[in-house]
């Protein structure tokens, strides 16, 4: 069941998202080469902590830490850890998510660890520019199926491939709402956008193949090629004004 949420619930998401777009431009301005994951794992609990809000992630079926912290070739659910260092030339996908007065904001960036090639820059430019296309595309009237094939159309003529095992979702009192948000599909098809729904965007998007295995960790998503692969995520509502992106100050 999708559930729509009132203006004033979406005053609480929208406090939640900011708490999380803070928390990342912090993490973001931290990455340097030889910071270990851990490093940002730490800041993070701790900045959560002092808001007065709760991690998303810590516990939620087991997950160990509050960040997804994840490198190069792995997708997503990469676990901090203070042997994971990165270095010049990396890009490290960081994906925090936090609830605040019982609702829960959710956004991920790709951050460029120093100078990276042209390569990486264009794959990140790619994903990023999908992620955009398809907030453009919550509207009143449009379909579910607008949003997801924004993502994959786009990302398919750049050369990139979408991945499939991992989408995004409904987000509100829980983490993980209906309806799922797929990075691919028809336009037209699915569910019709009403106000209030609130989506987790989060174009997953690899230099290869789509094709990812998790790891023995049991939670590190990786290519299974060894291409890279980026991730960006924003929280966006349905409103009558058009999309509503609660994980930026610019809305």
């Amino acid at each position: 069941m999708i559930v729509c949420k009132s203006k004033a619930e979406l005053e609480k998401m929208r406090r939640s998202g900011m708490l999380v777009w803070q928390l990342l431009q912090e993490l973001k301005g931290m990455v340097a080469p030889g910071v270990s994951t851990d490093t940002l794992e730490r800041t993070a609990e701790k900045r959560i902590r002092e808001w007065g809000a709760r991690p998303a992630f810590k516990g939620y079926y087991g997950y160990p830490c509050v960040l997804c912290t994840s490198i190069n070739s792995e997708i997503v659910h990469g676990i901090p850890s203070p042997q994971r260092v990165v270095k010049r030339g990396d890009i490290l996908k960081v994906d925090v998510g936090l609830v605040l007065d019982g609702f829960y904001g959710d956004s991920a960036l790709t951050i460029p660890v120093g100078e990276i090639s042209p390569e990486l820059q264009r794959l990140m430019r790619v994903t990023q520019e999908a992620l955009g296309l398809a907030i453009e595309k919550v509207r009143l009237g449009n379909r579910l199926g607008d949003v997801c094939s924004a993502v994959q159309q786009h990302v398919e003529a750049a050369g990139y491939s979408v991945v499939r095992e991992f989408v995004g979702h409904g987000i509100g009192r829980k983490m993980h709402e209906d309806p799922q948000v797929p990075n691919y599909g028809t336009p037209g098809q699915g569910p019709r956008l009403r106000e209030g729904m609130v989506l987790a965007i989060e174009p997953m998007v690899n230099t290869g193949s789509a094709e990812a295995r998790v790891l023995d960790d049991k939670w590190t998503a990786v290519t299974v090629d060894g291409g890279y692969s980026a991730h960006f995520e924003h929280t966006v509502a349905v409103t009558q004004n058009g999309p509503w992106v609660l994980t930026r100050p610019e809305g």
